[in-house]
């Protein structure tokens, strides 16, 4: 199996890319310390359709917080759509968090903040009505003993990576999230990468 295409993701910016079944996609953290938002949706002869990769239906097909090395992401409809193959970052990965949006920044003082929602509907071709629950790849947000959740930086170094394995031909949208007002990622956001193997 070979790279046979990368795409780069800027610092803030998400891209997205097509994979037929039994293609591998590779997420690369270039510089180390930086989250990216996946989203994936099942591919249709237009673009996509609204079927998409479901963080609660995974978390209820593999009864874990993230899947482990061989188990499925599912979609809303309870297929596969994803394999997790390969993981050679630390291993801290979120399935809890949704993503960053204007909401979140207008919260937070900041409006017109880049976000992960924005990214996830200027990187696809049609329109996105609700933003799905994202895998948040390299994020640490661990549960403490008393239920709630902590903040912590993304543990990656540079050059670490995740590989998904595509059970359905399907578009794979990755942002670089550009959360600069927490520390999950570190001293400021930098950019991803999205290989895709065959």
């Amino acid at each position: 199996m070979q790279t046979v295409a990368r795409t780069p993701v800027p610092a803030r910016t998400g891209r997205a890319v097509q994979v037929r079944r039994g293609d591998h996609v590779r997420v690369v953290d270039i510089a180390g310390g930086q989250v990216g938002d996946l989203f994936a949706y099942v591919a249709s002869p237009s673009g996509v359709t609204t079927e998409h990769l479901s963080a609660a239906h995974t978390r209820t097909a593999t009864s874990r917080l993230f899947p482990a090395i061989g188990e499925a992401f599912t979609t809303d409809l309870r297929r596969p759509i994803l394999t997790l193959v390969k993981d050679t970052s630390p291993g801290r990965h979120d399935l809890l968090i949704a993503a960053c949006d204007d909401a979140r920044y207008a919260d937070l003082g900041v409006p017109d903040h880049p976000s992960c929602a924005r990214n996830l509907r200027d990187a696809l071709s049609v329109r996105v009505d609700v933003v799905p629950q994202p895998v948040n790849v390299f994020m640490q947000v661990p549960v403490r003993a008393d239920g709630t959740l902590d903040w912590l930086p993304a543990a990656t170094a540079p050059g670490d990576s995740i590989t998904f394995r595509a059970e359905l031909d399907c578009v794979v949208m990755v942002s670089a999230c550009p959360q600069d007002l927490t520390v999950i990622n570190g001293a400021r956001p930098t950019g991803l990468a999205i290989d895709v193997l065959r």
